[in-house]
Formats: C-alpha cells, sequence, structure tokens
C-alpha cells in the first residue's frame, strides 16, 4: 500500500520513487511513566509526584518482543523518574537477562528516598550506563530550575555513585546532561565539559564519564515556565561573539 505520509510524499521524487527504509534500530526508548519526585521547571512531559501514569509489566513485556524480534542491542529507559514504575527493577533485570545494553536517565535525587536506596548497588550490579541530570554546576541555577536543595541532594548521590565505581570505571558509566535554564543555547559542549570537571572535583570531589549538552523544546512545562517568566519570544542565536550570552547561564553565581 503507498503511502500517503506528507514526508514520504515530499522525498520520494528525490529518490528515484523508492522511499526512505530504515537500516536498523540500534536503540530503543522507553518511557516508563510520568510518575516523579520532583517537578522541574524545564521538563518537557510535565512530570511530577502528581503524575499517576506507569507503564503496566503487560506493555513491558510487549517492549521485550520487540527487542527480541528486532535485535535491538541498546534499551534507554526514561521517565518521570523511571525507578518510580513499580516493575522497574524487573524490567531491568529482564533487559539485561538479554544481554542488552541498558540505559537509566536519572535525576539522581530519587536515591535519596529510603524506598529507593539500593538503586546504586543495583545499577552496579547491573552495569547500568547512568545518564543523570544536572542543569549546571552552581546550586543556585539548579535550585532555580528544579528545587530548592536539589543540587546538594545531586552532589550527594553522585558521591555515592563514585562511590560504587561510577564514573570511575570503565564499565559503568555516569554521564551528566545539561540544559538550559532558558530560552538559551547551551556553549559548546567539550568546553562545557572541561568546566563541569574542574568545578565538580575541586569543589565537591565527583567524577563523571562525560558531559552532554541539549536544548529543550518548549513545550509542557517548559514552555509554561517560558509563559509566566515572559521569554516565550526570546531568541538568542550563537555567533562567536556572543558566547558570553551562554557562558551566563552557568556561570553567574
Amino acid at each position: 500500500m503507498e503511502s500517503t505520509n506528507s514526508f514520504d510524499i515530499r522525498v520520494r521524487p528525490s529518490d528515484g520513487g523508492r522511499g526512505l527504509t530504515a537500516r536498523g534500530i540500534e536503540t530503543i526508548q522507553v518511557n516508563v511513566g510520568l510518575t516523579c519526585n520532583l517537578e522541574c521547571a524545564h521538563c518537557h512531559v510535565a512530570s511530577s509526584p502528581r503524575r499517576k501514569e506507569q507503564m503496566e509489566w503487560e506493555t513491558m513485556e510487549h517492549v521485550l518482543r520487540v527487542v527480541r524480534e528486532f535485535r535491538i542491542p541498546n534499551v534507554d529507559i526514561t521517565g518521570g523518574a523511571p525507578e518510580m514504575n513499580p516493575h522497574f527493577r524487573r524490567f531491568v533485570r529482564a533487559l539485561r537477562a538479554e544481554d542488552l545494553n541498558v540505559t537509566v536517565r536519572t535525576n539522581l535525587t530519587i536515591m535519596l528516598d529510603p524506598a529507593y536506596a539500593d538503586l546504586p548497588t543495583f545499577y552496579r550490579d547491573n552495569q547500568i550506563h547512568l545518564i543523570a541530570s544536572l542543569p549546571c554546576y552552581l546550586e543556585k541555577n539548579v535550585d532555580r530550575q528544579r528545587a530548592a536543595g536539589v543540587f546538594r541532594e545531586s552532589v550527594e548521590v553522585l558521591r555515592i555513585l563514585n562511590s560504587q565505581g561510577y564514573g570511575k570505571e570503565d564499565d559503568l558509566t555516569l554521564d551528566l546532561i545539561y540544559n538550559p535554564v532558558g530560552p538559551y543555547l547551551p556553549m559548546p559542549q567539550a568546553r562545557l565539559e572541561k568546566e563541569y570537571r574542574k568545578e565538580l572535583a575541586t569543589r565537591f570531589g565527583v567524577s563523571f564519564s562525560r558531559l552532554y549538552t541539549i536544548t529543550n523544546m518548549p513545550i509542557g512545562q517548559f514552555r509554561g515556565d517560558l509563559i509566566r517568566t515572559r521569554q516565550s519570544k526570546v531568541l538568542v542565536a550563537y555567533r562567536g561573539s556572543e558566547t558570553s550570552i551562554f557562558l551566563d547561564q552557568c556561570h553567574v553565581d
């Protein structure tokens, strides 16, 4: 049956009418729920403690079948705080039993809740690749974006993960994610990673594997925050002479 997708229709004349086909799937990302212990201003899926939507085990079994059928080697688990899904540990164990590479995107602070205090050990034992959100290395900026006290809690968990070998051993990857606190583009990733390494190591004795910079779509809570703070029409373009605009987002204390 011929596709009526508008994108396919536009592409067809350019590729001789063959249409685009995927060479394969390397990674599948699974959002297992919207429940979160935080309610961050930048959240594009509007997660919060009030959200109750959670993926059921039956759906997770479907994911497992898809992964087997298409031989997808990497599974990226996100949320909400994905750890708050009641089937989270079972799902992770099932994926690792299939010898899959598993990544979990964590907000870090969830691991200070007594109900989740076992997670650093659980992650280490299952060799889970962790991607942790840390929007800045300055307390003021993180707490403004996420809530008072979140920066200190995040640093505490990073130290716990370091004690388990994360960010230090090759098979225990701990990556950090930076995203701007407003309608700005991030500064160059390699440069910001150097700043993160220096500041976190010097001030807190924390190490990590890599830093990735991202920008947010103006949707969810991030869109609402832009409207409330009257920043929805701000546009900042990156040119070499304007680097200080981006440095300010994480450097001003």
